[in-house]
């Protein structure tokens, strides 16, 4: 492919994406592997220079822009090498018309986001909010330690706060390392091992994983647990949750048992699980502002509707988790959110509900006090965003 030809291609993708991104479809990362799935005759260097084309014009566009020249101009407005390319050649964009330079304007945050962001995400964190994410690991302590780990993975660099946690560099294959393949080793952002560190799970404990998915903190709760106690993994997602079997058996992890809820019927599938929770964490589904690292185009799919209808969700997962939670035991609330509505004023308004539960702070080193809880951001801590609140039932 042409230069040319890549940024075409790029404006294509970026179309698809802003459409997704109107209508609910695919994300990003399946799209583009849709696109080169039908072009084959792109190469690994063309598939890789358009990708980075279209997630540099999706990270500067806090706005969902109009189209994807459009997104793409904004980027030649930033980057001077890029205009020559709109040249109007058989497989390149059609040259750039009066006006059209100033088609985007760069906008880390939509505009009606920026007042709902945690007082503590100040303007000078935002840029940190789209930067690359990187390639975190976490060591599953039943197979080994970080140093063996390290040892056999001579570009890992212990990462700064989870002591379980590597860092790779960018395009490390991990699912093609031996590491990998034996359970040693799974790809976790730092943040979400520091989230399960948290809980402070220990053998012999009765868990509740309300929100399981597809079992990335429930593999992690059960390596603190030494593998000693019962994981009950829950989700409303079947797909999601049908992929811990494989995970929890490359992992050596015998002690979890899933449960498929159905929504809203959520009390009554637990109801043998009342008040017999030494733990039960909440990682509840949210707007994802904490990850606009590694998913920049989540921008544009959220909407004041949705997040009305997120914020709901999170109150009722909090008070179903309250009613699993024995005398003595813990309760632990985390999203991957920057907004307040999500994190701290979710933590205030829970406590409001349920005054019985004392708030404990997280004994990590790493985020800042946020209410009730810490939160955790790229640009102070370098993982991904996150809230964590816990509590105590005495």
């Amino acid at each position: 492919m042409t230069p040319a030809a890549r940024v075409q291609a790029a404006i294509e993708l970026l179309d698809q994406i802003i459409d997704a991104a109107r209508t609910g479809g695919a994300a990003a990362d399946t799209l583009i592997a849709r696109y080169f799935k039908e072009r084959r005759y792109a190469g690994s260097k063309d598939r890789r220079a358009v990708r980075d084309l279209v997630y540099r014009a999706i990270r500067r566009s806090g706005e969902r822009p109009v189209s994807g020249r459009a997104a793409m101009l904004g980027l030649a407005a930033d980057d001077a090498d890029l205009v020559p390319l709109f040249d109007g050649s058989s497989h390149g964009p059609a040259p750039i018309a009066e006006g059209e330079e100033a088609a985007a304007t760069p906008s880390l945050v939509p505009a009606w986001l920026r007042p709902r962001l945690d007082p503590l995400v100040a303007p000078e964190e935002w840029p940190a909010l789209l930067e690359r994410a990187p390639l975190d690991i976490r060591v599953n302590r039943l197979k080994g330690d970080r140093a063996e780990v390290q040892a056999r993975l001579a570009q890992a660099e212990p990462a700064p706060h989870s002591p379980i946690a590597l860092r790779l560099p960018e395009g490390f294959a991990v699912e093609q390392d031996p590491a990998w393949a034996s359970g040693l080793i799974e790809i976790q952002d730092e943040g979400s091992q520091l989230l399960s560190l948290a809980c402070e799970a220990a053998p012999g404990m009765v868990v509740v994983d309300l929100c399981a998915g597809a079992g990335g903190k429930t593999l992690a709760l059960a390596a603190e647990m030494e593998n000693a106690g019962r994981i009950i993994a829950c989700d409303v997602d079947r797909g999601r949750l049908s992929r811990i079997s494989a995970r929890l058996d490359r992992a050596g992890v015998s002690i979890v048992e899933t449960r498929l809820l159905n929504p809203n019927q959520e009390v009554s599938a637990l109801a043998d699980l009342a008040g017999q929770a030494d733990l039960v964490l909440i990682d509840a589904p949210c707007s994802g502002t904490g990850t606009w690292r590694r998913n920049p185009e989540t921008r544009w799919r959220l909407t004041e509707k949705r997040l009305a209808q997120l914020t709901a969700v999170q109150s009722h997962l909090l008070d179903i988790g309250a009613g699993l939670v024995k005398p003595g035991g813990r309760l632990v609330y985390a999203v991957c959110s920057l907004l307040a509505a999500e994190g701290r004023d979710q933590a205030s308004a829970f406590v409001s509900r349920h005054s019985a539960f004392l708030p404990e702070k997280a004994p990590l080193t790493a985020g800042r006090a946020a209410g009730d809880g810490l939160i955790l951001t790229p640009g102070h801590d370098g993982t991904d965003g996150f809230f964590v609140a816990r509590w105590r039932r005495p």
